[in-house]
């Protein structure tokens, strides 16, 4: 598998233009050294330490976007956050949504029976295992989750305006290296899922 842009050109800069003979280095091989050690400045510790805060503040005032709604209603970010997989994912069981929450079985049978008390979501036996329970969303939960999503949306789409393309796409690429592989995999096979055309009633 080809390296991700980012950790191959760090690896050049580290073992390639970084072992490079600075006595022997013309004008232009002096900008490029200078250019390659500033490229690696945040990896220094303070840089790291920025990149906390950075993560924590834009966490709580992105997920603090949809408070005021869920209070409304008597909701957590919980039920929130089983809210959205469950309407990105449609039929999910319940086994499956406690992998991809990593919460406890209790934890998640909470907040399930509040949201199928609420009639924001609904469970049905499964097709091949009549013990697994597939969760949906119901009218009224996809009316819930799209007004939550609308004001988290706000809140991403100027941020993604004020940065442009090229920020957005190396955020991107920030956000799946801090992942684990399970929940890159999750991300891969659901846009593949996705783009594959769906079939035609006949």
């Amino acid at each position: 598998m080809p390296e991700p842009k980012s950790l191959s050109t760090t690896r050049e800069v580290i073992f390639g233009r970084a072992a490079s003979s600075r006595g022997n280095l013309n004008f232009a091989d002096q900008k490029g050294a200078a250019s390659a050690g500033s490229n690696l400045l945040f990896l220094r510790e303070e840089e790291i330490r920025l990149a906390q805060d950075l993560l924590f503040f834009a966490y709580r005032d992105f997920t603090g976007a949809a408070d005021p709604i869920l209070a409304e209603l008597d909701l957590g970010r919980a039920h929130h956050r089983a809210l959205h997989f469950i309407g990105r994912n449609p039929g999910v069981t319940v086994s499956e949504l406690l992998g991809i929450l990593r919460i406890t079985k209790q934890s998640l049978a909470r907040v399930l029976t509040l949201l199928v008390a609420k009639g924001y979501v609904a469970q049905s036996p499964g097709r091949s295992d009549r013990r697994q329970r597939l969760l949906t969303l119901t009218p009224q939960g996809q009316a819930l989750e799209r007004r939550l999503f609308e004001k988290q949306r706000e809140r991403l789409t100027s941020a993604y305006r004020e940065a442009g393309a090229s920020a957005v796409d190396g955020f991107r690429r920030v956000m799946r290296g801090i992942m684990d592989d399970a929940a890159r995999t999750y991300l891969d096979e659901n846009e593949a899922a996705r783009r594959e055309p769906r079939a035609r009633p006949a």
